[in-house]
Order: C-alpha cells, then structure tokens, then sequence
C-alpha cells in the first residue's frame, strides 16, 4: 500500500513537472493571446442591413462578440438563443450593449442571409460580413480562430465559440465560454454595465 502511495505521488509530481516543462515559455506569450482592445483593432464590415462598421464605432459601450456562420448545427443558434434570454432578462439594461455576431463564412454569409438567420432572435443582436480579409483581420483582433473543413460536397467550418466581453472603454472584460454554466453568464454582462 505505502509503495502504492509513493507510486502515485512520484506519478502526480512526473506529471506535474512534465506540465511544468511544456509550459515554461507560455508567460512570455500569455499577452499575445488575449484580445487586443477594441480601439486597437482595424477591420471593417457591413452588418445585416448593409451598414459599414468599425470597432471604433462600439467605443461607448459594452459589447459582447461572438464568432459563427448561418450552417452552424450546434453552436452558433444556442449561443444567440442564450444571448436574446439574456437581453430579455436584462430587459432595457440589454439595449446599453453592443452585441455582434462576426460570421466566418462570408463566402455563404451575405446581409440578406444574416438577416434572415437573426429573425428568430432578439433584434439587439447585429451580425456582420464582409471580404474574407476583413474577416480574418476581426478574427486576428480577437485571438479567435475559424478554418473551413470540407465534408462531402460541401463544407461547415470550425470557430471559436465562446462570447467576448469588452468595457465601454473598449478594453477586454473576459470570456463567456460556450461550455460555461450560463447562470454565471448575467452577472459576467451586469458588471460590464455597472
């Protein structure tokens, strides 16, 4: 039994030195894989009715990103499903957010298809496209990473999930990940308002 004991412990403090060793080099890079501020970054795109913008135009404001495209089975309906459950409870708290949908399938995904795809959503929620550039110029900003994976004749495309939370000021808030239980989402926006 001891011998088990110190067999483990020799495991857990291997395991921990090997986590210890792969990561060593991470801090000199943990800046480089947060969101850049809002003010920082440069990309420009057209929301669902055609309107140009830039994030300096949601300085003012807290706003919440998230990344996703029309085909998406899972991800992307529950995540604007948990957003306008969130407005509603928020009720005209929520109309204080920028809340934007940035689609990594411009190829598919024109204003006229956002359009039709937020319909079923709360109206306070924008989505945006444009050239594929700009596209991953947005997705460079944020950290956030999408790439087209092709199946059968067709195609779907893998993204980041989670939502990003900025400051009025546009500086980056935090995360709400999609795997996150959703009771801690609210108070994560109400601080963002606060």
């Amino acid at each position: 039994m001891i011998l088990g004991l110190g067999g483990a412990a020799g495991a857990i403090g291997f395991t921990l030195g090997l986590g210890w060793w792969q990561s060593r080099d991470q801090g000199s890079k943990g800046p480089d894989l947060l969101p850049l501020p809002i003010g920082g970054m440069d990309f420009a795109l057209a929301d669902q009715r055609g309107n140009k913008l830039r994030p300096a135009d949601w300085i003012g404001r807290p706003t919440l990103v998230f990344f996703g495209f029309t085909w998406c089975p899972d991800v992307c309906p529950t995540t604007l499903s948990d957003i306008s459950l969130w407005l509603e409870e928020l009720g005209p708290d929520g109309d204080r957010l920028n809340i934007a949908l940035i689609s990594v399938d411009p190829e598919r995904d024109t204003p006229a298809v956002l359009a039709d795809y937020l319909a079923p959503f709360d109206p306070r929620i924008t989505a945006l496209t444009g050239p594929l550039d700009q596209v991953e110029k947005a997705a460079a900003g944020f950290r956030a990473r999408f790439k087209k994976v092709y199946q059968g004749d067709g195609y779907t495309m893998d993204h980041t999930s989670g939502v990003f939370l900025f400051r009025a000021d546009g500086r980056f808030a935090g995360i709400i990940d999609y795997h996150e239980d959703r009771r801690f989402a609210l108070p994560k926006i109400r601080r963002l308002l606060d």
